[in-house]
């Protein structure tokens, strides 16, 4: 089986044609092979390509090469006659603000905006399964749950209209390359990915390289499977999470929630932990202050308090308090 029928083999496996062909979707590109190689599978097996749009974030990070990137991308459309939207950091980031997080979050919001703007059923990034074996290594480096192990997620929600999807996370980098050598089609080196500042450059040049040379030769793989168990037992402990969460919510408003905490007296505290992470989630309250300590002692507070003082004070104006059997949880707004 040649590259072209590989590829679009697994694609077809976990993404159907059937399920986005025929409703728009909108495909972020940055220039590089793996965005490029996703574009032309869609391309290739869709018979409305009209459908399909292109979508191009500049975060300015390497002046005149950014740009060059950015045309590429258009040129490309051009040349498939598909849609473009640009989006674009309104300057030049000064080199101390240039943080991965930041620039995953500003991409992130335009695509949001954007397939919201067109009206797209669908969100398709071309992360690969070797961007999953690197996220996955991050996520343990870093010190994560069963949530984190599990990585990269294929399929997720992304609003109320627009599901995120990741149809390339079973495809290895090299087939995505030898792909494009089959197409004779041409794409943009990043050269950011070979830069040590940045973690995921050092993940992917120096760190994985050396544990396939010295531990594991199928390292990469490995990181992967461990991925997809922890996903699966994941997807359990969601389940029993919602329900308990379920049970114990006594009533709930946007900045005000109570619970009954005689629910949680008999659970273990890890399961309590996730019932309190998804109320969170729920609420859309802001998770990215909430280091696992703070998770710990409100987990303590719900389900023993003689191990808690009777109240927190928690980040982003939260406050939470326990009155005999409920817990209850109140958002400051700012007037």
């Amino acid at each position: 089986m040649g590259e072209s029928a590989q590829i679009q083999a697994i694609l077809a496996a976990t993404w159907h044609p059937t399920q986005w062909r025929d409703v728009r979707v909108l495909v972020a590109v940055s220039g590089g092979p793996d965005s490029v190689a996703l574009l032309r599978a869609l391309l290739a097996l869709t018979h409305q390509p009209q459908h399909l749009h292109v979508a191009h974030f500049n975060h300015r990070w390497r002046g005149a090469d950014s740009d060059d990137d950015a045309n590429f991308v258009s040129q490309l459309c051009k040349q498939w006659d598909v849609p473009l939207h640009h989006g674009a950091l309104a300057e030049t980031p000064e080199p101390a603000s240039q943080s991965e997080e930041a620039a995953r979050n500003a991409r992130l919001d335009f695509l949001e905006s954007t397939a919201a703007a067109i009206g797209a059923r669908y969100l398709a990034t071309a992360h690969t399964a070797d961007d999953q074996a690197e996220t996955i290594l991050h996520r343990i480096l870093r010190g994560t749950g069963i949530a984190g192990l599990a990585g990269i997620q294929p399929i997720r929600p992304l609003n109320r209209l627009t599901t995120l999807v990741r149809p390339f996370l079973q495809v290895r980098r090299q087939l995505v390359l030898d792909y494009l050598h089959s197409l004779g089609q041409p794409y943009r080196e990043d050269t950011s990915n070979h830069d040590r500042r940045y973690t995921r450059a050092r993940l992917r040049n120096e760190l994985i390289p050396h544990l396939e040379q010295d531990y594991n030769t199928q390292a990469r793989e490995a990181l992967c499977r461990m991925g997809a168990l922890a996903g699966e037992a994941q997807t359990i402990i969601q389940r029993l999470a919602e329900e308990l969460l379920s049970q114990a919510v006594v009533s709930r408003h946007s900045t005000e929630v109570i619970l009954d905490c005689t629910v949680f007296s008999s659970v273990e505290p890890y399961l309590v932990r996730e019932a309190l992470l998804t109320l969170y989630r729920q609420q859309r309250w802001p998770l990215r202050a909430m280091a696992y300590e703070k998770w710990v002692a409100l987990a303590q507070l719900a389900g023993c308090p003689e191990a808690a003082p009777s109240q927190l004070a928690l980040p982003h104006a939260m406050h939470v308090s326990r009155s005999g059997q409920q817990l209850v949880f109140r958002q400051q707004v700012a007037d």
